[in-house]
Parts: structure tokens; C-alpha cells; sequence
């Protein structure tokens, strides 16, 4: 066996090579380039579909709920916040939303989500999308923290909250040819400091996905979303903390940079000079990619290559990162090279954004809620 091995280490690699980029890549390219130009012609009307969406109260979840809203589609909204869920619902209506149902539930206990399945079914008599968007980020550095345990939560709500919700959702969708859009991140190929927690939970959303797409075939659709940042509570400072609560913390985020189109945040501890993206505009291209079919979607398209660094270039990947947002020994926060370009910009800020970043309002909001 050891022989066989060792054969097949010497062999396997240059004939895999060869076969990538000589024989299967280019004709793999040219279809599917043709593939994406033909799709959106086929493109699947939504009107009166029923929608049932986690995480419906903020961000991502509550901007696809408007979107489907204008679409007709007919929505069931799930979160913690019922008072949230509640203006979301008022305004979905507002845009055109055929009929919308709330429900007040917890997606990291499995019999909420069986319940709220169940209640979406009882109430409208089918289902055709599943959005898994329900997710909080873990933000310290793993060594940090005094007690690991406090961020199993981030499992729970991220990867087997969007498990229970499509284990009891499969056979609904499959009576009605529906689909899964899975929110994943780009976080799940890259190695941004005090988020390894969050970026595996991620990791481990598209996995699963993955899998379960080969083993139900084409019985239901699987959209992978793998968004970078995007406008949300946690590009807001919300972050599950080293002790294991949810905190508006925006020393972790530090200052806002942004115009009201580019959304561009700028020198964050966390974060880094990354350009954030919408939650309309995300919220756009992800109902615009299920509805044609897509496999995978990430948003901002200019985040893809991102994936090659991580599979060809790790250590400079690793590199910049280390550079950008680690601190050197005896240093604070505000020495990361983030943050002292951050500072050195803000000068500027004023006229990207006019006004403070500080809201009493935000604090009141998330006090009392961990998560979507």
C-alpha cells in the first residue's frame, strides 16, 4: 500500500495538472461563460413563490425581504426580534408583498426551527425558497478568550441553525422543484484575525452545502453565497465578544469611512480596507443570482480571485493580513497598520460621511437581542 502511494504521489499531481488546464478547463470556461450569458433569460419569476428567510430583522435578510417584496413574492420572516420582524413586515407590504407572515423564533434550537418550517407550511401550504441568512460573528483573537465554550453559539446560529432549518424544510421544497440559498462568506477562505471562529462556522456552511447538493441531486437547487462585507450590525460594531456576548463595540470596528453609495469602511482592527458592499445591492444580486440557477455567488465579483491567493498564494495571503491587522508584542489596537491608516484618513472623514458613527439607538436596538 505504501508503494502504491508513493506511485500514485508522483504520478497523480502532473497528469491532474495537465488534464486542469489543457484539456478540461478551456472547453469548462467557454460553456459556462455561455452559460452565464443565455441564464438570465431563463430567469425564474418569483411572483406569489413563498419565501421563508432566517435572520429577516436587519442586514442581508431584512433588504432580501424588500426585494422579494417587490418581486409579489409572498414571505415568511424569521428572527428574534418580533418587534423588528413587525416593520419589516409593515414596510414588505408596502413594496408589494403579496402576504407576509412573522415569526418570533431561535435557529439554534431545533424545534423552532421544525415550528417555524411547519408554520410557514400550515399558513401558505407550500414553500419554494429557503434563505439560511440567521448568523453572529465571534470577533477575538483565540487565545484571548477566558472561556472557549462562550462561542459554541456561533456554531449554533451559523452552521446547524441553517442545518435544521433545510433538514426540516428538504421535503417541502422538493414537492415544489424549490431552492436553498445559502448565506455563506468569503471569511470561509480567508484568514482574517479574531475571526478563525466565525470563518470555520462559514467554512463549515459551505461544505455541508455542497455535499447535500450531490446527494439530492437536482430535487432542489442549492445557491452558495460567499459575500464579503457587506452594510450589516456587524459592520456596525455588533460582535459575539471574548465573553461570549453579543456588544455593539466600535473601538473593534473603529471609524466609518463611507459615501452614501461606496459604503467604503476603512482601517478597521477587524476589518481592515476592505470596501463594503450595500445590503440592497447584496440583497439584489443574490435573489437575481437563485433565480437563475447560480451555484455559487460572491459579492462583491471582484472577491473571487480572492479564493486563488488562498489556494495558490497562502503565505502572502497570510502575509498581508499578519501585516495589516496583528499587533507586534507590547502594542495596543490603535498600532495596527489598519488602524494607523484609518487615522491618518481622518481628516477626511467628515466629508465621506457627514456626522458621527455613534447612535444611542443602535446600543438601545441590540442590547437585548444576540443575533438576527
Amino acid at each position: 500500500m505504501d508503494f502504491i502511494n508513493s506511485v500514485l504521489n508522483i504520478i497523480i499531481p502532473p497528469i491532474s495538472i495537465i488534464f486542469l488546464f489543457f484539456f478540461f478547463l478551456p472547453p469548462y470556461l467557454f460553456f459556462k461563460s455561455l452559460f452565464c450569458t443565455i441564464r438570465p433569460i431563463f430567469s425564474e419569476v418569483v411572483s406569489g413563490k413563498v419565501v421563508l428567510i432566517t435572520g429577516a430583522s436587519s442586514g442581508i435578510g431584512e433588504r432580501m425581504a424588500y426585494v422579494y417584496a417587490r418581486k409579489e413574492a409572498r414571505l415568511a420572516l424569521v428572527a428574534r426580534r418580533e418587534n423588528r420582524l413587525q416593520s419589516v413586515a409593515s414596510i414588505a407590504t408596502l413594496l408589494g408583498c403579496k402576504d407576509v407572515i412573522t415569526i418570533r423564533a431561535d435557529v439554534s434550537k431545533v424545534e423552532d426551527c421544525e415550528r417555524f418550517v411547519n408554520e410557514t407550511i400550515n399558513y401558505y401550504g407550500r414553500l419554494d425558497y429557503l434563505v439560511n441568512n440567521a448568523g453572529v460573528a465571534p470577533a477575538c483573537m483565540f487565545e484571548e478568550s477566558p472561556d472557549i465554550t462562550k462561542f459554541s453559539q456561533a456554531m449554533d446560529i451559523n452552521f446547524w441553525g441553517s442545518v435544521y432549518s433545510t433538514y426540516f424544510a428538504i421535503p417541502y421544497l422538493k414537492r415544489t422543484g424549490g431552492r436553498i440559498v445559502a448565506i455563506s462568506s468569503a471569511a470561509s477562505w480567508l484568514p482574517v484575525p479574531r475571526l478563525g471562529l466565525y470563518s470555520a462556522s462559514k467554512a463549515a456552511v459551505t461544505s455541508f452545502f455542497e455535499t447535500l447538493r450531490v446527494e439530492i441531486g437536482r430535487d432542489v437547487g442549492i445557491t452558495i453565497v460567499t459575500p464579503g462585507l457587506t452594510e450589516s450590525e456587524m459592520t456596525q460594531g455588533k460582535f459575539l465578544t471574548e465573553r461570549g456576548t453579543l456588544e455593539l463595540d466600535q473601538e473593534l470596528r473603529d471609524y466609518e469611512l463611507s459615501s452614501p453609495k461606496a459604503y467604503l469602511i476603512v482601517g478597521q482592527v477587524i476589518m481592515s480596507l476592505t470596501p463594503v458592499m450595500p445590503a440592497e445591492e447584496t440583497a439584489k444580486a443574490i435573489i437575481e443570482g437563485a433565480c437563475q440557477g447560480a451555484y455559487y455567488l460572491t459579492i462583491p465579483a471582484w472577491m473571487k480571485p480572492t479564493y486563488l491567493w488562498h489556494a495558490f498564494l497562502p503565505e502572502v495571503l497570510e502575509w498581508c493580513n499578519c501585516l495589516l491587522l496583528l499587533l507586534g508584542p507590547g502594542s495596543t489596537d490603535r498600532e495596527t497598520a489598519s488602524r494607523k491608516i484609518v487615522e491618518a484618513l481622518a481628516t477626511v472623514r467628515h466629508y465621506l460621511r457627514p456626522g458621527t458613527v455613534d447612535s444611542p439607538e443602535l446600543g438601545d436596538e441590540y442590547r437585548d437581542y444576540p443575533y438576527s
